[in-house]
């Protein structure tokens, strides 16, 4: 376990021992603390590592994990910058990785049901709107889930996101543009997770939404991604192949 004395760390820690075939062989993160052992010597004992560190912490041991030729990685971190997601991808080609935005399944579902919407709401009547809202201690925006339900969106309407997200609004801002894919934010308090993807046409509303309530869900998440990529060759996965909806 990577990150091992964060919030989502902890959860992880607290989930392993229900965890029917897993063994937690090993905690490291930055600094000391008790139970913590050298990142060296947990990467010899780990067969997967379990990782939410942040962007930089990740890639980094993805680079490091390639050059050992293993173990494997579940990464859970977001707001990887382009260099930091080559690099991972890059490590990908040695070993086998699961990267993810979100490992709930609700929200898998969620961005299936997303994708589905958009490919039948035509662009031109139906404005797509992202909101998301997580606790005051995140310290990326848009989350990766909801820049995972904008990709959705995009994928479904044959576009590319790049080209057709609008990431924030201020001062006079004009009409909003026909195709564009908005995203807003929230954060305050001990909010764990909050996703919804909002269809807006002149005459009605289409809303699709997900609450995680503990943390507990994607721990679990994270887990039966460790066992699933624990058999998988060198390649980069995500939950959507992990749960079965993609091959």
């Amino acid at each position: 376990m990577a990150g091992a004395t964060g919030r989502m760390g902890r959860a992880v820690r607290a989930a392993a021992g229900a965890t029917p075939g897993l063994q937690l062989t090993a905690l490291f993160d930055q600094g000391e603390g008790e139970g913590l052992v050298p990142r060296d010597e947990a990467l010899a004992a780990a067969d997967v590592v379990v990782d939410f560190t942040s962007s930089a912490a990740s890639a980094e041991l993805a680079r490091l994990c390639a050059a050992r030729g293993g173990p494997r990685l579940v990464i859970g971190s977001t707001g990887f910058t382009p260099k930091e997601g080559a690099e991972v991808e890059t490590a990908a080609e040695r070993i086998a990785i699961v990267k993810s935005g979100n490992f709930s399944l609700g929200v898998n579902v969620l961005l299936g049901l997303a994708r589905h919407a958009a490919a039948l709401l035509a662009a031109d009547a139906y404005d797509a709107e992202i909101l998301e809202a997580h606790h005051r201690r995140k310290v990326d925006a848009p989350s990766g889930t909801a820049l995972m339900l904008g990709e959705a969106v995009a994928a479904g309407r044959g576009v590319s996101l790049a080209e057709h997200a609008v990431r924030a609004r201020d001062g006079l801002t004009g009409p909003r543009g026909e195709g564009e894919i908005g995203f807003a934010v929230l954060r305050g308090g001990g909010v764990v997770g909050e996703h919804s993807v909002t269809f807006a046409a002149e005459d009605e509303l289409i809303t699709l939404a997900h609450s995680a309530r503990d943390r507990s869900l994607f721990a679990r998440g994270a887990l039966a991604a460790a066992r699933w990529v624990a058999e998988r060759p060198p390649g980069l996965y995500d939950m959507q192949q992990v749960l079965g909806f993609q091959v």
